[in-house]
């Protein structure tokens, strides 16, 4: 079942760092700071420093100047493509409007007190305005692809049922499995982060706010698959809504002995209490929802669950897919100039002056 059942990851709309070419190129360069220009608006030095210091894990080790340096190419690349897509949603009348933006404001402030709340803003090295301006981005782009591209998106019934023939022996259990959702919260700073809020548990005491939040919410009958999006901070399980997939139970006893006597001890639906575990990064607080259990045997069309577990992973498969295509003819209709990515090739192997910084991993000054 390895291959219909695992769950396909959807690009986030501002990790899709296609590899394209830069558009049309300028003959003359404009002042230092700017580092792109896209559709005449230009994309700064400080915009792309700001979002590399989110993404430093300050209890990691340092990078060199050159892994730096691909960082900062990848993030440009990164608000070039939301830029794009921003202007394309302002042209359909798709942008959010200020309400939708206080509203998703007020949404992510509220697990924090007002002191935590301006702690993570100095962490992130970012103002209210700047995360509100974020905010409106982020849900202008969201509103432009669920119209764009997810309300085209159709899985018929013979697209099940060609899948299901296509892939039969993979729904041929031949052990007991068991269907796992996670939310995971660490006491430290992430490298990355990909849930829907941004949230990082940065030490012991936000994680365990943290997650007596999650527990209150969960108690109050909260989505566990929206919870797991908005919250989670595993960077590949997050964006699936924390689905982990079918696990059979040869592989619990590879896991921590009391992940494995809980997961045993779940019934369908139920959700665990938090619980601290070790991986190889460090210390976690895991939930778990034991959304099925499977005993051996083959798995016919028939079954329901069948039918949506093929159909939420076609339709994943097809998001996908489209994301990247509209994403690429974006980019075709789009006048772009990547002047940093010019100067990496015209520095010939060697670091541009414009993107040196003072220190390895470290912020020039900006």
């Amino acid at each position: 079942m390895k291959e219909i059942l695992r769950a396909a990851v959807l690009l986030p709309v501002v990790g899709m760092a296609l590899a394209m070419g830069t558009g049309c190129k300028s003959k003359t360069q404009p002042s230092p700071d700017v580092w792109a220009v896209v559709n005449g608006q230009e994309i700064k030095r400080d915009e792309v420093d700001k979002y590399y210091r989110t993404r430093l894990n300050p209890e990691g080790q340092e990078p060199s100047q050159e892994e730096v340096l691909s960082l900062k190419l990848n993030v440009l690349e990164e608000l070039i493509n939301n830029e794009i897509l921003l202007e394309r949603a302002k042209k359909l009348n798709l942008e959010a409007s200020d309400g939708e933006v206080e509203d998703k404001f007020t949404e992510r402030k509220s697990p924090y007190t007002e002191d935590e709340f301006q702690r993570q803003l100095k962490d992130r090295g970012i103002s209210v305005d700047d995360w509100k301006r974020d905010l409106r981005r982020e849900l202008s782009i969201t509103k432009l692809l669920n119209r764009e591209v997810v309300a085209k998106i159709s899985i018929t019934d013979q697209d099940v049922i060609d899948a299901y023939n296509a892939n039969k022996a993979q729904f041929n259990v031949i052990e007991p499995l068991y269907r796992i959702s996670e939310i995971v919260v660490t006491p430290r700073k992430e490298a990355q982060i990909r849930n829907l809020k941004n949230d990082d548990a940065t030490n012991e005491v936000e994680a365990q706010r943290k997650v007596k939040m999650l527990e209150d919410k969960l108690n109050s009958g909260a989505d566990f698959a929206q919870l797991a999006m908005d919250y989670s901070e595993d960077m590949n399980s997050s964006a699936m809504g924390g689905d982990l997939g079918y696990v059979p139970e040869s592989a619990l006893n590879q896991s921590d002995p009391v992940l494995k006597r809980v997961v045993l001890g779940m019934k369908a639906g139920q959700v665990s209490p938090p619980m601290a575990t070790q991986s190889k990064e460090g210390q976690r607080i895991v939930i778990l929802k034991l959304i099925s259990r499977e005993s051996p045997g083959q798995r016919n069309i028939s079954d329901s669950q069948v039918q949506q577990t093929i159909r939420d992973t076609l339709r994943n498969h097809k998001e996908q897919l489209l994301r990247a295509a509209y994403l690429r003819i974006a980019r075709d209709d789009a006048r772009v100039t990547n002047y940093l990515a010019q100067q990496v090739i015209e520095a010939a192997g060697k670091l541009p002056a414009a993107a040196k910084t003072d220190f390895p991993g470290k912020s020039s000054g900006h």
